[in-house]
């Protein structure tokens, strides 16, 4: 996506979501001391560091001003070698697409085999029950290609991938050291918990609620102390919490209390209240 179209959908998107109270995006900054995180407009992108290696989940928007942030964290872009992609759409993956500034192009990225198929054109990436057919992402960085349940490590962190469709065909989540979980856009947090993501965003917005519940499953069988972490609408080390509605789909058309949150910025385009100030010196 060039800059011109991510400043279109920039637009777009900020006049159909204003208001809504949908997404809450983490200012950037740090969750602690192995993750961080930029806010770009309504989306999050991470960074993991341990032993020295430094980690990107996901890869964000085309936007213009990820270095400027990430030196906030004083991350340089160079230092990136591999990034995780959830999956393909354009605010998790702007930052490497062909036409973006580039400050990836040496980094390795890691996407679901299945995933893969929207990149080579095999599958459409469709929205609004279908209706609409989103443009081909095309991405030239040295791939790996990951499969549902695979354990791999990068340097000495650990991570395990598991397949959740539904809100695209090959959507992964990544657990990283058996303690962070990073969901990209398999679960919205709303006031009083968790929901699948937006349905007017969804593949199949069943198959998202039951890959919602067998992540569930799994998760809770390890009984592991996790820190939960989506793209668009922060994180929480309260797996109930997280998993609390994982039988409804967050609805982007119709006002639901419990749904939407009034604590999430009226307009999420507006970055007025993330600064370097709070980067250096808040946790989030």
């Amino acid at each position: 996506m060039s800059k011109i179209e991510s400043k279109i959908q920039e637009k777009v998107m900020s006049f159909l979501f204003r208001g809504k109270e949908l997404f809450k995006p983490l200012n950037t900054g740090h969750i602690d001391e192995r993750v961080s995180c930029v806010r770009e407009y309504v989306a999050n992108i991470y960074f993991y560091k341990k032993d020295e290696h430094r980690i990107m989940i996901d890869a964000g928007y085309n936007y213009d001003r990820l270095a400027e942030k990430m030196k906030w964290l004083d991350i340089d872009p160079k230092d990136i070698r591999e990034i995780l992609i959830t999956h393909q759409d354009t605010d998790h993956v702007g930052a490497i697409e062909k036409g973006s500034d580039e400050l990836f192009r040496e980094s390795t990225i890691y996407i679901g085999k299945i995933e893969n198929e929207y990149l080579e054109g095999r599958k459409k990436r469709r929205v609004f029950d279908g209706l609409v057919k989103l443009p081909q992402v095309h991405i030239e960085n040295k791939k790996v290609l990951v499969d549902d349940g695979e354990v791999f490590y990068i340097g000495n962190i650990k991570i395990e991938a598991f397949l959740v469709p539904g809100h695209t065909w090959g959507h992964l989540v990544y657990l990283i050291d058996d303690a962070y979980l990073f969901t990209g856009d398999t679960i919205s947090f709303g006031p009083d918990g968790g929901y699948a993501f937006l349905n007017i965003l969804a593949e199949d917005k069943k198959l998202q609620v039951k890959s919602l519940k067998k992540l569930e499953e799994t998760l809770r069988r390890r009984n592991l102390k996790l820190k939960i972490i989506t793209g668009h609408t922060g994180w929480t080390d309260d797996i109930d919490f997280a998993f609390s509605h994982t039988d409804e789909v967050c609805n982007g058309l119709k006002r639901k209390p419990k749904v939407h949150d009034p604590k999430a910025p009226y307009d999420g385009y507006d970055e007025e209240d993330d600064t370097e100030d709070k980067a250096r010196n808040l946790l989030l």
